[in-house]
């Protein structure tokens, strides 16, 4: 099949999932690549987990932060379903700088991240990812506001109200009157910038090596595992990735390496237009279309 048949097989089988799909998967080797609407903008939820590991672990690198250094964090105290770690945790906890970077990143803390935001603020973070020469990522708020949408004020039997809302009130140009989905006020990107960045901290780049290998380690560390990785997972491949999860939104980037050398960046941003917080059939329409794009650009 040429690659024109299959990008339009592959946007009707989003279409028909109920899923608004952009795609974009890279050989970071040879930089051949093949998307679907690889340049839209979107809100991106925990993705900017990943540029605030690569500023953090960058500022340790430098000395401006003591890895070591132990910082009291207060208590997520989230009780609604999703977040995880100390969003989750009832009292103080004392942890390592270095200790809330996996947090963050391994098991997308929310309370995690904000701790890290607290010692490199979104506008440090975005200064250093265009220092490394990296655009279209941009950082303007910590994690905490994830948690305050219209789906922690419905009890879970009308969780789908939330989700009504997030389908319907937006406008073609991606604003929105939910603030976190509103792309002139939220932390947003595209799969190319992001799919960048991933090349950047699996080749040489700007970026310090031993910082490079740090964010690698994180991600491949990840724990959540449902959406892209069981078709990117095998005994042959390594994969590392991150999530991004906000009411309609669903996200995922990763790298898949192959025993064979080929390394391919993948990076997923969908938009369910289904009014339901779990939709394990969205995770999974997500990863087959990006393993089929993956899958052509093998054998090409």
């Amino acid at each position: 099949m040429n690659t024109e048949s299959l990008l339009r097989e592959m946007r009707g089988r989003l279409r028909d999932g109920g899923l608004r799909g952009c795609l974009l998967v890279r050989d970071l080797h040879t930089g051949e690549e093949v998307g679907i609407d690889p340049d839209t903008e979107l809100p991106v939820a925990s993705l900017v987990k990943v540029p605030l590991a690569l500023a953090t672990a960058e500022r340790v690198r430098r000395g401006e932060i003591d890895g070591a250094a132990v910082l009291e964090v207060a208590p997520g105290r989230i009780t609604t379903p999703g977040p995880t770690g100390l969003s989750r945790f009832r009292h103080p906890a004392r942890i390592a700088v270095d200790d809330l970077l996996y947090l963050s990143t391994g098991v997308s803390d929310g309370t995690a991240a904000d701790a890290l935001f607290g010692l490199t603020p979104p506008a440090r973070v975005a200064a250093l990812l265009r220092e490394f020469g990296l655009r279209g990522i941009t950082v303007r708020h910590g994690i905490g506001e994830l948690a305050d949408t219209p789906a922690e004020r419905f009890d879970a039997g009308r969780a789908h109200l939330a989700h009504a809302l997030a389908i319907g009130a937006g406008t073609a140009g991606h604003g929105h009157r939910v603030p976190q989905l509103d792309i002139s006020r939220a932390n947003t990107g595209t799969p190319r910038s992001y799919l960048d960045l991933l090349q950047a901290l699996w080749t040489p780049s700007a970026i310090d090596p031993g910082v490079a290998e740090r964010v690698r380690g994180l991600m491949a560390a990840n724990l959540l595992r449902h959406r892209l990785a069981p078709d990117f997972s095998s005994d042959a491949t390594v994969w590392s990735s991150k999530t991004g999860t906000l009411l309609n939104l669903r996200h995922e980037i990763g790298v898949v390496e192959h025993a064979d050398g080929q390394v391919f960046g993948i990076a997923v941003f969908t938009e369910s237009l289904v009014p339901a917080g779990t939709q394990p059939g969205a995770d999974a329409l997500m990863s087959q279309v990006a393993r089929a794009l993956r899958d052509h650009l093998r054998q090409l």
